[in-house]
């Protein structure tokens, strides 16, 4: 009574403890370290063996959270297994994980049995005892990542067969896994417990399997409910994450009634059961890109809060016997994941390349490794915690290693497409207008009056030959190109433009933003699209979008309710002008805006660092690189943008 008294205190207490550990892991993540690393790092120091700021009391007061946080992580693993964007690969990367499962779990299970002599807490088992323990160890070992995968992908933009392949196997294999544990949990669970392995024990494992895949199927209604209704999206993931709460309290009372009222004992699997709701919601209904938006937007805040408790139930002592023993473990993991790799592809009749690299992919782990310890710790209490301390610290290995052998896979194999490094500012502001047009061409001439140095390309082609002999401009630098390919942009000297415009065919632009983001890396690239459903990659590619129609109503919105700037923006008043640029003078680094003794006729509208937007004051400093947009008498702009780029300009 007295604890339950206390208990928002406590959560008072773990909220603060989580905030400490968001900053911490944003901390890791600068040093190139995974956040989930300074997560778990953040809960250790705060938990009763460091700083003391939990107790072991209070850390099992906050089970709920832990339950929360597995029921999602379980339907985040569901909701990444799309059958239609497995298809095209679906044989490779079914016989990749079927052979890499199969080699990763009895390899594993073999290692730690022959380990089980230096594991102290399996030193007092029998040698069933120790199998077992070795068969759930050796299950987890299959576990991998999706979220850091698909994290991965997306930040280096890779796409291809190999790609499919790795996040294909990665979330296969989590969703085998979960099944696979079920299994072995149980078989532990009985031999444990003195049971006997024989046909009715099986048969119930079977029973309990189908009894969660078909709850599971009843949790993807009553989901499918929820998201079919006109609530706000909060209040639509609050009852979702409470279902996934409701799953761990229904598994845990059918568990104690069957116990109390009948010779039997049924485990429900609620990981199985919250997975198979999942995948049922991704694959069969037309919520998924709404169920998907609440799993990636509320995912951060779960992995936080779940991570740092995990920290905080390590136990520092059995951490210092057994860390040999988990750095022992991820290197017999990395091995077993090589050869099952490799034979696996090979069976799959994937290039020798692939197979060269394709373990590189598999060592990550996260989530559902460290929530199935977690279950361990809980349903087997004792022994549990000291099995949950090892496996974490061999996941945290994993996750520092993984990744970098994830990216250094990707990169191998040529399916990356991160972005270049654009050019330093040379000192001459320069344009590149692809497309030959009356507007490409009046954009050409104002930028010029600005001092641009400008040059228009277009096809060459019969029509664009008319167009280039009717134009009759000497002043304008305009080029025909065979195509836009890669070697096309370098004649027109691209690495040192400071902004694009693309006026050509939405495929075309398309085309032209993937060459300039992968080789050039310049940071203006403006897009006059007509087709909307460009938008989104386009955007994905950091390009300034102009949509014709739209463009014209924004306009005359902005007609209507702001004249003045209207007028400004059109260049209608020929006095003043806005302008951005980029902060490049050493000097003026760290100065404050009072301090620039600017022009009067000259204001600093924004300064933007980085992704941020500054709300400016006079005590506002200047950094190198920020984007500073002027407002002023041209003439009194020239003066200040030299201040700004020119080094040793004088303050």
């Amino acid at each position: 009574m007295e604890l339950f008294q206390e208990l928002p205190l406590t959560i008072l207490s773990f909220v603060f403890m989580a905030l400490a550990s968001w900053q911490i892991g944003r901390l890791f993540s600068a040093f190139n370290l995974p956040k989930i690393s300074g997560y778990l790092f953040t809960g250790l120091m705060a938990g009763p063996f460091v700083l003391g700021f939990a107790s072991v009391a209070e850390i099992e007061s906050l089970r709920f959270i832990d339950e929360i946080s597995l029921a999602f992580i379980a339907f985040a693993a569901g909701s990444e297994l799309y059958l239609p964007e497995l298809r095209g690969r679906l044989r490779s990367i079914g016989v990749v994980t079927a052979t890499i499962v199969f080699v990763t779990m009895v390899g594993g299970t073999l290692a730690v049995f022959m380990l089980a002599r230096f594991i102290p807490f399996m030193q007092e088992f029998p040698v069933s005892g120790q199998i077992v323990i070795a068969l759930m160890a050796g299950t987890i070992m299959v576990a991998r990542s999706p979220s850091v995968a698909i994290a991965l992908i997306n930040e280096l933009r890779s796409r291809g067969p190999f790609t499919q392949m790795a996040l294909g196997v990665t979330v296969l294999s989590d969703v085998l896994v979960i099944v696979l544990f079920a299994i072995s949990a149980d078989i532990a669970g009985a031999v444990l417990t003195g049971v006997s392995v024989n046909l009715g024990l099986l048969l119930l494992l079977a029973v309990e399997i189908a009894l969660s895949v078909g709850l599971g199927y009843l949790l993807s209604r009553l989901l499918l409910v929820v998201l079919n209704q006109h609530w706000q999206l909060w209040v639509k993931t609050a009852v979702i994450l409470i279902l996934g709460f409701a799953v761990f309290v229904l598994s845990t009372w059918v568990r104690d009634y069957t116990h109390a009222n009948f010779p039997i004992e049924i485990l429900l699997e609620p990981l199985l059961i919250c997975m198979v709701a999942s995948f049922v919601v991704n694959n069969y209904s037309e919520c998924r890109l709404e169920f998907s938006e609440i799993l990636h937007d509320v995912g951060p805040f779960v992995y936080v809060a779940f991570f740092t408790l995990v920290g905080t139930g390590l136990k520092l002592d059995i951490l210092a016997q057994v860390w040999p023993i988990a750095l022992a473990l991820a290197v017999i993991r990395v091995v077993v994941i090589l050869i099952g790799s490799f034979a696996g592809g090979t069976l799959a009749g994937d290039s020798s390349q692939s197979n060269r690299y394709k373990w590189m992919v598999f060592v990550t782990q996260a989530g559902v490794a460290l929530g199935l310890a977690k279950e361990v710790a809980v349903e087997f209490p004792g022994w549990g915690d000291s099995f949950a301390t090892t496996i974490i610290a061999m996941v945290v290995l994993n996750e520092i290693v993984g990744p970098i052998l994830f990216k250094l896979a990707l990169n191998r194999m040529g399916e990356s497409h991160v972005q270049a490094t654009a050019a330093p500012f040379d000192g001459v502001r320069d344009a590149i207008v692809l497309g030959l047009t009356p507007q490409s061409v009046t954009l050409a001439r104002q930028l010029q009056t600005h001092h641009w140095q400008v040059r228009v390309a277009a096809l060459d082609n019969e029509r664009m030959q008319t167009r280039l002999a009717l134009l009759d401009d000497n002043s304008l630098d305009v080029r025909l190109l065979p195509d836009f390919s890669l070697a096309s942009l370098q004649s027109l000297e691209a690495a040192q433009a400071d902004s694009f415009v693309l006026m050509l065919s939405d495929e075309e632009n398309l085309q032209v933003c993937e060459l300039i983001y992968e080789h050039f890396g310049t940071e203006t690239v403006v897009v006059h699209s007509r087709d909307r459903e460009m938008r989104p990659a386009l955007q994905e590619l950091g390009a300034l979008i102009v949509e014709p129609d739209t463009a014209v109503v924004s306009l005359l919105e902005q007609f209507v309710r702001a004249p003045s700037s209207s007028m400004l923006l059109l260049g209608e008043e020929h006095r003043q002008e806005i302008v951005d640029i980029e902060m490049r003078n050493a000097d003026l680094d760290g100065i404050t805006l009072r301090e620039l003794r600017l022009p009067l006729d000259v204001l600093i509208l924004s300064v933007r660092r980085g992704q941020q937007v500054l709300v400016t004051h006079g005590h506002t400093q200047l950094k190198l690189s920020d984007k500073i947009t002027l407002f002023g008498a041209a003439e009194r702009l020239d003066e200040v943008i030299l201040r700004f780029e020119s080094q040793h300009a004088s303050t």
